[in-house]
């Protein structure tokens, strides 16, 4: 337990560090978590091969870096181009780096493909396509799922750090919940994991994520997005959600305190449905995890933490809640540069162009 406190206390430190630093440094540390995590797997991989057949694995390091130039150029692209915009010579650059991207990004994994097809040999066919299926299952396990994290940086470290933030929350709470009033098994899994613990942390969470929404949405570094690769500090006009609404109180309630409103941030009611799923949806990542350990027989991934054993035993959950959350700010938050009213404009504009050119 101490071993894992202070391990805890000097991962919440750095991170505490990193984002005082900024959304890029946030962005190199999402980096090297994925290289954690892929080595951690691939390192499972090899402790299950008994037939120490590793000379024979597909270039993972290919797949590694086409899948990271595939990932982050499209998520750091108009970034990269709002950096550069004030010169010529490299805004054409990297426009056209940006525009051909896409088909780098291909040919470089035909490339690999090509490779793997080639390297095939008598008697370890099975082997040899058992390799290539693992690879393809990490990349889209930790490439895929990490360049969501990635993306809700750059919208703003608040979309980082809040459902993190959760995902910690709802775990601790799960473990004391369990701990004092856990009776019935939740899951075969997880035989340590209860009924009551679940339920309890999911109430705490929920509990949590209003408050918590309501401190993070107040600071402006959490909250501005970042539209390039500095690193100075962020100014912006605060997003409504993050603008205090005030809501009066009852009668019946307000008579017996010294105020008759209370502000309310608009992020807060969306940070219910997060906290909703941060408490009931993400711990089946853990489960996941922890089905896939008892298939290998292992007890961690790894042991680069103390005391909390590997990087994938930490982000189990949390990959799956950045997916969530990405895709509920995408959806519900974000502003679309598009209305009915400006469709509409649109197909009219083109209506009067045809007639012009008809007469």
């Amino acid at each position: 337990m101490w071993i894992r406190a202070h391990s805890s206390l000097w991962m919440l430190l750095s991170l505490l560090l990193l984002i005082y630093l900024g959304h890029l440094y946030m962005w190199a540390m999402v980096v090297v978590i994925q290289i954690f995590m892929a080595h951690e797997l691939f390192n499972l991989l090899r402790k299950a091969n008994t037939n120490n057949q590793d000379k024979r694995l597909p270039k993972f390091k290919h797949f590694f870096f086409t899948a990271m130039l595939y990932v982050y150029g499209r998520i750091l692209s108009q970034q990269l181009v709002n950096t550069v915009s004030s010169d010529k010579f490299l805004y054409r650059l990297v426009s056209n780096v940006i525009k051909y991207q896409m088909v780098i990004c291909y040919f470089l994994y035909i490339a690999g493909f090509v490779w793997f097809i080639l390297s095939l040999r008598k008697r370890y066919y099975k082997y040899q396509f058992g390799q290539y299926a693992w690879i393809h299952m990490i990349l889209i396990v930790v490439f895929a799922q990490s360049a969501f994290t990635v993306a809700n940086i750059f919208e703003g470290i608040f979309w980082f750090l809040f459902p993190a933030g959760l995902i910690a929350m709802n775990d601790v709470a799960a473990y004391f919940f369990g701990f004092f009033f856990g009776r019935t098994p939740l899951i075969k899994l997880s035989p340590k994991k209860t009924w009551e613990g679940f339920i309890g942390a999911s109430v705490a969470t929920m509990i949590a994520a209003f408050a918590f929404a309501n401190f993070l949405g107040r600071f402006q570094w959490l909250t501005c997005p970042r539209k390039d690769l500095s690193t100075g500090w962020l100014k912006c006009d605060p997003d409504p959600i993050f603008k205090p609404e005030y809501i009066p109180l009852p009668t019946l309630i307000a008579q017996w305190l010294p105020w008759k409103e209370i502000a309310v941030l608009p992020v807060q009611w969306h940070a219910l449905w997060m906290g909703l799923f941060a408490s009931i949806i993400a711990p089946f990542g853990g489960f996941f995890a922890s089905g896939f350990k008892r298939a290998f027989k292992i007890k961690d991934f790894g042991d680069s933490i103390p005391g909390h054993g590997g990087v994938t035993d930490r982000m189990d959950c949390q990959m799956v809640m950045a997916v969530f959350v990405y895709i509920y700010y995408q959806s519900f938050i974000a502003p679309h540069d598009y209305s009915v009213e400006m469709v509409l404009g649109q197909i009219e504009k083109k209506n009067n162009n045809r007639r012009k050119k008809k007469i």
